[in-house]
């Protein structure tokens, strides 16, 4: 059984919905249902007695452009374990590239980031050149970027507080810095912060990091161990937008990109591209009565 739920265009709904099906029975698959649920209305929900992921994927994604979609083999249920990347997902903006900002590296730092995150350099050696040119920046700076330019995205906070009163354990885990991630943690109300330390000397950024590199293998390894901690049938549910992002997207029970660069977006067992975080609670199921609203 494949399962596949998605948030849509209600005005051509009708329409997509019945070349999908077409295409997908076209392969020889059988849709054993379809319909929008009772408790999310906005959802739409086809059962398949069979099919290819990556090809039912690819038929949803063409006949739903601008979609919520998540795909899973097992019932939908509401996670055990919520682990989520930081910037550009929990947070609207790459802290490093708005800290450059204060130094006038932005448009340089920036670019790198972008490379990295669309997976084009190594992540480490990309993380400490980006650290080494902001060498003797002010720590004020920090404070300052924080208050000035960290904003959470929409639907955070309701994601997180919702996913928690449901007994969700949550983790933040970040290739960023935990001058940010903490108070952005404590601010969406995450139990857990997993990330890098930027190396300070009175007063100033010395142009290093303290520890090892939170990269990509950390943060499956912190999904797999907080699994394991949480005990058997533990369901997983894993966020991000970029390629250090995958192995954890992967390993997760539902692995979702949120307005992802497409090497991560493709990685994944779902995207959001259309609404706000809340749209994850949607498709999970969780009805909006439900939501915890801050």
């Amino acid at each position: 059984m494949l399962i596949a739920r998605l948030i849509a265009d209600p005005d051509t709904l009708g329409d997509n919905l019945a070349l999908a099906m077409e295409l997908i029975e076209a392969r020889g698959w059988d849709v054993a249902g379809a319909g929008m649920l009772e408790f999310c209305t906005n959802v739409l929900e086809l059962e398949l007695v069979e099919g290819d992921p990556a090809q039912v994927r690819a038929i949803l994604d063409q006949c739903f452009p601008d979609s919520d979609l998540l795909l899973s083999h097992q019932p939908f249920s509401v996670p055990n374990l919520f682990v989520s990347d930081m910037d550009s997902t929990m947070i609207g903006q790459e802290c490093i590239d708005e800290l450059a900002d204060f130094a006038g590296l932005k448009d340089r730092i920036a670019a790198i980031t972008e490379r990295a995150m669309q997976g084009e350099l190594d992540f480490e050696s990309a993380l400490r050149e980006r650290v080494g040119l902001l060498k003797d920046l002010p720590e004020a700076a920090i404070r300052q970027c924080l208050d000035e330019r960290i904003r959470p995205m929409p639907g955070a906070r309701t994601l997180v507080s919702t996913l928690k009163a449901r007994g969700c354990h949550t983790v933040l885990v970040t290739g960023g810095f935990h001058s940010f991630a903490d108070p952005v943690a404590e601010m969406l109300g995450f139990d857990r912060v997993v990330g890098n330390r930027l190396g300070l000397h009175d007063g100033v950024l010395t142009g290093g990091l303290v520890g090892g590199i939170v990269d990509s293998s950390v943060k499956k390894k912190v999904l797999l161990e907080e699994t394991a901690r949480l005990g058997e049938g533990t369901i997983s549910l894993a966020t991000g937008d970029g390629a250090n992002d995958i192995p954890m997207i992967e390993a997760a029970s539902f692995g979702l990109a949120y307005r992802a660069k497409p090497k991560a977006r493709a990685a994944a067992d779902g995207w959001i591209d259309r609404g706000d975080l809340t749209a994850i609670l949607d498709l999970l199921g969780i009805a909006r009565s439900d939501w915890v609203v801050d």
